[in-house]
């Protein structure tokens, strides 16, 4: 079964970091544009980061220089490594590619 596994999410106060990976099953997703999304509490959810099969990366502007997409293609992961966190990046984060989801795993920031 074609799925996606998030881990890595946790809490951790304000200036700290975390990275968060994304296992996908088969080696197909090498070929796809892989995303991270977020929602946090009472919001939408939101487009963090992307990244192109080709490794090219884009960014929301409230994670600019403070967030990292990466994917090594031959363990079929994508990461996100996120520093400087604050109080509003707490939210529940996804993975995603085409029409698949992950389960989401939990960040939560204190401050």
């Amino acid at each position: 079964q074609v799925q996606l596994v998030e881990s890595g999410g946790g809490l951790v106060q304000a200036g700290g970091s975390l990275r968060l990976s994304c296992a996908a099953s088969g080696s197909i997703f090498r070929f796809f544009t892989m995303n991270w999304y977020r929602q946090g509490p009472g919001k939408q959810r939101e487009l963090v980061a992307t990244v192109t099969a080709g490794g090219i990366t884009n960014y929301a502007d409230s994670v600019k220089g403070r967030f990292t997409i990466s994917r090594d293609n031959a363990k079929n992961t994508v990461y996100l490594e996120m520093n400087s966190l604050k109080p509003e990046d707490t939210a529940v984060y996804y993975c995603n590619v085409k029409v698949l989801w992950g389960q989401g795993t939990q960040v939560t920031v204190s401050s």
